[in-house]
């Protein structure tokens, strides 16, 4: 329901109203301003909030038919109920909590993409929502606090791309935001996410979409697809789909399991294993198995390497990759870490890492034994094969 409030109203509450460029704003100007039970209030207007607006009981709502509204100031702000009818969005910039229900009626509650303290529409204990949807949904980060099981309201500008966490007890808070962009060289984030640097052999990483995911204990994560999620690039078989995760400290993309899928190739969803989200950093959809498990596999000799510039054994050589540029090479040590990945491998490798992990990048490896495999793709083969690495 939209309510209006009077300017007489706003004086006593210690709120006045400023005019901008575009449109009025409502300021608080640091009263202790409280919604009483049964108590409505709409803003039709930018809201910044630099005082006490918590302890509400009643409905806040938000309400624009051509304009953004956008909600700022210093402090943060505590509804009872809310709802957003604002078919060009409601901007957050301060963090906005709700604790009963948030009602999602039209256009996106938009957040900064930004994982330095963002600024989120956070649901604690027993509250909820309604009405998410493709046009009504979080553009950004939604978190919560104190809840075992959740689903976040997340998405891009046009569709609804739901994560849900399900912990092992009460989870203290989480996070989480959805990005309709490549790992490899994401637009909203400053770092990148090798989809080449995996820590098990065949497994496939999307390039078309990741989920941000920070919580605090053990949890099951539910992923969705659609038909812009392309996930027979990574497995013509949902069975073998995956949810997928890139370990913050090993660097590499991590199978996280799937213990059932629903759905098809066009649309449905995948359930990881049990697994801690804060040893990740983002996860996103992956494929396993079928992606290689057809590929004919050829034992090659082992090989020896010893690149100390006398001109023997300086590189890695596998003569058919000049025949088949379309390739993959993956060179692990004996326990099982990837110290180097390379599409279209051309006989680079010289001994030097270029994962980050046990060893650092770019430096020569120790001696001793490693383990390779390098797909070809279009001739349905993989090579593997160990080689000794002399200094």
């Amino acid at each position: 329901m939209k309510v209006y409030t009077y300017l007489a109203a706003f004086a006593i509450a210690g709120l006045s109203i400023s005019e901008g460029a575009a449109q009025s704003a409502i300021v608080n100007h640091g009263a202790e301003m409280r919604l009483h039970k049964d108590g409505q209030m709409g803003f039709h207007a930018d809201f910044r909030n630099d005082g006490e607006f918590s302890e509400n009981q009643g409905l806040v709502g938000f309400y624009s038919d051509d304009t953004p509204l956008r909600i700022t100031g210093s402090s943060g702000i505590e509804l009872f109920d809310a709802e957003f009818a604002a078919p060009l969005g409601v901007i957050l910039e301060n963090d906005l909590v709700i604790n009963n229900n948030g009602n999602l009626i039209e256009g996106d509650v938009q957040t900064a993409r930004n994982t330095e303290a963002p600024y989120t529409l956070k649901f604690q204990y027993d509250t909820f929502y309604t009405g998410e949807s493709d046009v009504s949904k979080v553009d950004g980060f939604v978190s919560f606090q104190n809840k075992q099981d959740f689903t976040f309201p997340v998405g891009d500008p046009n569709r609804l791309r739901p994560l849900t966490i399900n912990a092992s007890a009460v989870n203290p808070s989480g996070v989480c935001a959805y990005f309709p962009e490549d790992p490899n060289a994401p637009v909203s984030l400053a770092k990148a996410y090798n989809t080449s640097s995996q820590a098990e052999f065949g497994l496939q990483v999307s390039k078309r979409e990741f989920w941000y995911l920070q919580a605090d204990l053990p949890s099951q994560v539910t992923l969705s697809w659609d038909s812009r999620s392309e996930v027979r690039n990574l497995s013509t078989d949902t069975e073998n789909l995956r949810v997928v995760g890139w370990n913050k400290a090993t660097r590499h993309w991590e199978d996280l399991g799937n213990t059932r899928t629903e759905g098809n190739l066009a649309s449905g969803t995948v359930r990881s294993d049990v697994f801690n989200p804060g040893e990740y950093e983002i996860l996103t959809l992956g494929g396993m198995s079928d992606a290689t498990g057809s590929l004919s596999v050829l034992e090659l000799d082992n090989y020896f390497l010893s690149p100390n510039g006398d001109g023997r054994n300086e590189r890695l050589i596998i003569d058919a990759v000049s025949e088949a540029p379309n390739n993959t090479l993956q060179i692990f040590t004996q326990s099982g870490a990837l110290v180097y990945t390379k599409e279209n491998y051309q006989n680079e490798f010289d001994g030097n890492s270029n994962t980050r992990g046990s060893f650092e990048r770019g430096k020569g490896l120790p001696e001793g034994v490693y383990f390779y495999m390098i797909t070809f793709p279009e001739l349905r083969q993989k090579h593997q094969g160990y080689f000794y690495l002399s200094r």
